[in-house]
């Protein structure tokens, strides 16, 4: 509670600091004359609401280089940034010529490590690209299916355990373009509360009516399908055409993992369909990486529509969609992505491919289990040290998404800006991403993470940032430590 009053009381502080500067741009006291109005633009419809101007003129601003970060290096394990100043109060940068060099990349959703510039993955993407070049130039439909598409959706098939896949060149649009293609007018979807831009943007341009159910709260999802079974469609009360439920595997902001147990009796319960986006958990839990699927032992059967991307795990671009034949048929028909969509580029497939096989170990190495079992170590013990040290993490045990708590706005800005100068690389959140009162950064992990990348992360988060851990769990730490020796 305290902590939720003085994280207003800081809002409050920099609205008020937001105003005053406000005025004093109006009577051309503020030196920094950037978020003035042009004259001539006097008359012109405002392209933002109020609100959402002043936070990014006031407030945001404030802590823009704490963002889009120039990467000049592959984002494996340690990254190379160019550096940059800002004269003007962060609203235009200007390179210094110099590159920070090895930095620890907390950030990047390199999980199993195969974004490399060297290894099988770069060798074989490097002969695909010198046979069919850098990108094919059209459609699915037209002249860019390539041997190499079909032979990634085959294997694809094969990893989920369905009968049939397809690949999108894009990951958001593969959820954006595709439920408009699956539900429509006098459909239902129920989504929870933290699903992914793309799913909601995707929900949206369908025309269904769209409910909104708690965060993994199967009380409130319970709740939205009876209602919709007692009640129907508005005003007529016929019975809705389809009730269509959307999750994600693992939430990328929260680090927590759907119930998907519930979520499938619930589904079959009241006869419903289940959208499953596996962006962030497919190669990244499970046994063998095989998603939150394998992770709680189910089977894929029990998903009407498995989604997934190849952005994070498998080191590359695009996405994908499985389920049964039928349902993947129709897709290719009318999904807007696989229609007008330009197909995924050749070197990009291979690079899937590449690493699917080696997650798979079709490539006759034990490599890939043994990336998917570092980033499972790795993920439990950067958690542990973490709790250990009195930080308040979220999340599931088991999520290599880590989000440590920050609340303050001040100390967005302040904590991105001290690990940097400590060779560390991490996302910091905030409004309106988050809640307004949930401030955190964000810790990725990866398989190429050693552990004393892992060490340095979390001491120096702890020891020489702006955050410092409880008293608590400080004497218990020196306790143990005491005892120990």
């Amino acid at each position: 509670m305290l902590v939720a009053v003085l994280t207003y009381v800081g809002y409050g502080v920099l609205t008020l600091f937001g105003y005053l500067r406000d005025f004093m741009r109006q009577w051309k006291i503020e030196k920094c004359q950037n978020a003035t109005e042009r004259e001539e633009q006097k008359d012109f419809v405002p392209l933002y609401q109020d609100f959402e101007n002043f936070y990014n003129r006031n407030l945001y601003m404030r802590i823009r280089d704490s963002w889009n970060r120039p990467i000049c290096s592959v984002p494996g394990a340690k990254v190379d940034m160019m550096e940059r100043v800002s004269h003007d109060y962060n609203w235009t940068f200007t390179y210094t010529g110099r590159v920070i060099k090895d930095i620890i990349n907390m950030g990047s959703y390199n999980y199993l490590g195969f974004a490399q510039k060297a290894g099988t993955c770069q060798e074989a993407a490097a002969k695909v690209l010198s046979q069919y070049g850098a990108g094919v130039c059209s459609t699915r439909q037209e002249m860019g299916n390539l041997d190499k598409h079909e032979e990634l959706e085959k294997l694809v098939a094969r990893f989920l355990g369905v009968e049939s896949a397809m690949a999108y060149g894009m990951g958001f649009a593969t959820n954006s373009m595709n439920i408009p293609a699956l539900v429509g007018k006098g459909c239902l979807i129920l989504s929870d509360e933290l699903n992914h831009a793309s799913l909601v943007l995707g929900a949206r341009l369908s025309g269904a009516t769209i409910r909104i159910f708690k965060h993994n709260n199967m009380q409130s999802l319970e709740k939205l399908l009876k209602d919709a079974i007692v009640h129907g469609q508005p005003r007529t009360r016929r019975p809705w055409k389809k009730i269509l439920i959307l999750v994600e595997g693992i939430y990328s902001m929260e680090g927590s993992i759907v119930r998907l147990p519930e979520v499938i009796a619930l589904k079959k319960k009241y006869k419903s369909y289940l959208y499953l986006d596996e962006a962030h958990s497919i190669g990244a839990l499970g046994p063998t990486g095989r998603g939150v699927v394998e992770y709680f032992g189910l089977s894929p059967e029990d998903v009407d529509v498995m989604m997934g991307t190849f952005t994070k795990s498998f080191g590359a671009a695009g996405g994908y969609i499985g389920g049964k034949k039928e349902l993947i048929d129709y897709l290719r028909t009318y999904s807007h992505s696989a229609v007008y969509a330009t197909s995924l580029s050749p070197p990009v497939v291979e690079q899937i491919i590449t690493s699917m096989k080696c997650i798979m170990g079709e490539d006759g190495t034990n490599v890939g289990k043994a990336r998917v079992q570092q980033l499972a170590e790795n993920t439990r013990y950067f958690r542990r040290r973490l709790k250990e040290m009195g930080f308040i993490i979220y999340g599931n045990e088991d999520s290599p998404v880590v989000p440590l708590m920050l609340y303050m706005p001040a100390k967005i800005g302040a904590f991105g800006r001290e690990m940097l100068k400590r060779n560390i690389g991490v996302v910091v959140v905030g409004f309106p991403a988050t809640p307004i009162i949930e401030s955190r950064a964000r810790f990725c992990l990866s398989a190429a993470h050693t552990k004393e990348m892992l060490d340095t992360v979390s001491t120096l988060s702890c020891s020489e940032t702006c955050l410092k851990e409880s008293h608590r769990m400080r004497s218990r730490r020196e306790e143990v430590s005491r005892t120990a020796v």
